[in-house]
């Protein structure tokens, strides 16, 4: 059995950046530290708990099955300690009122729920007003001032929006596939290849927009098999072989709602990040609640990047 003493922060971390980037390269890289750190501290940590983490593959590596399960557990411890340093200024910890968030599909789904979890546990007694809406009507809602604040995905909103924007975090695109798929047996894939397969689109949150545009600016646009606005229906085509999809990391789950495997591989050519992005009226965020979760928020995407 694992001994609490036996484990690190930076274990930790190291950890959490390889399973976020699919291999220990690039995470030696975001961390600032060489390959070989990364290799031992996830090794110390492997011994430590009795299990492998990764699976390692010639191209990088994958979570295992009790991979998948630490990750959430030292997630959670790292988002405590995030949370432990930023408290001491938390000094109100007794304001109360009501915060109006607009926040669309992917980013209520996959990026807000822990946040709002992690900030309510700071402060109790401030409520949240969550809107499901577009990126548009997010836009319209702060400036017109029904919103306090939007979170939106900002790599999709327009250079010259009249508020105050900061992006909170980005994430990789990267091509989704079966597990048996005949693209998994090469070593780099590109546009061009994924371009042979059928394409399953997913709609929401201007999904096809945004698509698009790199496409067109390869040159080149997918055989589209399937539009849907249903993430887990796209999960479930795309892990019983039915075609491929192009996705950020965010929003990806190594299972279906069946319990078929999904892989990622990454593209070649150059794919732009999805940026997830908080905007604001910085003139009209007057109320204490607002100006509270405004600080954390940034707080946390700055440290995420970090």
């Amino acid at each position: 059995m694992a001994n609490p003493r036996d484990l690190t922060l930076r274990q930790l971390r190291y950890f959490k950046s390889a399973a976020e980037t699919g291999q220990f390269s690039q995470a030696a890289m975001n961390n600032h530290v060489s390959q070989s750190a990364i290799t031992t501290a996830i090794g110390q940590l492997e011994a430590s708990l009795g299990v492998n983490l990764f699976e390692r593959l010639s191209h990088g590596v994958r979570l295992t099955l009790e991979g998948h399960r630490f990750l959430e557990k030292a997630q959670t411890i790292l988002y405590a300690v995030q949370d432990a340093m930023v408290e001491p200024l938390a000094t109100t910890r007794s304001l109360s009122g009501v915060v109006r968030i607009g926040a669309s599909y992917t980013v209520l789904g996959y990026y807000l729920p822990t946040l709002l979890a992690r900030f309510r546990r700071s402060y109790p007694e401030i409520v949240f007003d969550l809107h499901d809406l577009d990126r548009v009507s997010i836009e319209r809602g702060v400036k017109s001032g029904t919103l306090d604040l939007g979170i939106i995905i900002s790599s999709n909103s327009e250079q010259s929006l009249p508020l105050d924007k900061v992006v909170l975090m980005r994430s990789r695109r990267q091509v989704w596939l079966a597990t048996d798929h005949e693209l998994m047996a090469k070593e780099s894939i590109s546009l061009q290849d994924i371009r042979s397969f059928p394409y399953l689109l997913l709609t929401v949150d201007e999904g096809e927009r945004s698509a698009m545009r790199y496409w067109k600016e390869g040159g080149m646009m997918p055989e589209i098999a399937l539009r849907t606005g249903s993430m887990e229906a796209l999960r479930g085509f795309v892990a019983n072989g039915f075609g491929v999809t192009i996705l950020s990391d965010m929003v990806y789950r190594a299972w279906s709602l069946e319990g078929r495997r999904l892989e990622t591989r990454p593209i070649s050519d150059s794919i732009p990040d999805m940026e997830l992005g908080l905007i604001w009226d910085d003139a009209a965020l007057k109320s204490a609640p607002a100006k509270a979760l405004h600080q954390f928020l940034l707080y946390a995407g700055h440290a995420a990047a970090g």
